[in-house]
């Protein structure tokens, strides 16, 4: 019989049979965790599995084909690979300016992220009514217009006046999306907002470190009638470590230097202080934003560095 993954407490998974539409919790069997012991969980929420019955317990049999999924560094493992979510058709990274702020580096690991596995992004900056000081107004300002006209979808919202939140809406209406972003940027307010049947936890702002507090254990699918799509909820993500691609291709993903393929005087041009590079010179003219390059070169030492690691090995 065949379910959907809702949530995963650690050895018990909670599903959803696809026909009966009955929920049930499942465990995984043993040949499992042998498979690929570089992956933190080998099922992850959104997973399409079949079960079968042993007397009263139902099994994790196989996992069918994942249509897409996002993985990130384990928490716990330096090169250990966690499944965030599969089988989605938006990713949403909610971001603040404000109380608590988001650093670009952080939107722009989960970007690189889900352009490797082709998975469409909504960037929400959240909280837009607590930014107050010009400096935030300038910064909000700036962010809306870098990744719009790098061609990414991103809006601006706030419970507090409703801006924004209808469009919201329109957005992830009938469709499997993730939520993602710090704790604190007000995820499970916006979804609360959107749908108040899903009854979601929250919490406020630490006064002292100005982060928020987890109230989200464990990634967890909800079902929402109201806007008719599966949403999931994600703890708050602290930081988000880039897995799998090589020093070569991370220029693929980011979209305003994979405008410039094939443009620089060398084939295998990684954009650092290379003679004849475009990227570098779009970046010296401006054309191409300063955090943007920043984050990429960040990013691009991490994949080094994880590259010597292996090497060490």
């Amino acid at each position: 019989m065949e379910a959907v993954v809702l949530k995963s407490t650690g050895l018990w998974y909670q599903m959803k049979l696809t026909e009966e539409q009955q929920i049930v919790s499942a465990r995984l069997k043993g040949s499992f965790r042998l498979q690929d012991n570089k992956f933190t969980n080998p099922i992850a929420v959104g997973d399409i599995v079949d079960l079968k019955k042993e007397g009263d317990d139902y099994i994790i049999d196989s996992i069918q084909d994942r249509k897409n999924y996002i993985i990130r560094q384990s928490p716990k493992h330096r090169l250990a690979k966690h499944v965030i979510a599969s089988n989605l058709d938006l990713l949403v990274i909610v971001a603040t300016i404000a109380q608590p702020r988001t650093s670009t580096g952080f939107i722009d690991r989960i970007l690189v992220t889900a352009e490797a596995y082709k998975i469409p992004v909504l960037i929400v900056i959240n909280k837009v009514d607590l930014i107050q000081k010009p400096k935030d107004t300038q910064t909000l300002e700036n962010w809306m217009d870098v990744y719009s006209r790098i061609g990414y979808d991103i809006i601006k919202t706030s419970n507090e006046t409703g801006e924004g939140l209808d469009i919201l809406k329109n957005k992830i209406e009938k469709k499997c999306v993730l939520i993602a972003g710090h704790s604190g940027v007000g995820k499970s307010s916006l979804l609360n907002y959107l749908d108040p049947s899903l009854d979601l936890r929250t919490n406020v702002i630490s006064k002292t470190h100005q982060k928020g507090m987890h109230t989200t254990t464990y990634a967890e699918m909800h079902e929402s009638i109201l806007l008719n799509s599966q949403i999931i909820d994600t703890p708050g993500i602290k930081e988000f470590g880039v897995l799998d691609i090589e020093k070569h291709e991370l220029k693929y993903y980011f979209k305003e230097m994979a405008a410039l393929l094939n443009q620089c005087k060398f084939n295998n041009c990684l954009h650092i202080n290379e003679p004849g590079c475009l990227v570098l010179e779009k970046w010296d003219q401006d054309e191409i934003e300063d955090f943007r390059y920043q984050n990429y070169l960040n990013i691009l030492d991490d994949i080094m560095s994880q590259n010597d690691f292996w090497e060490r090995k």
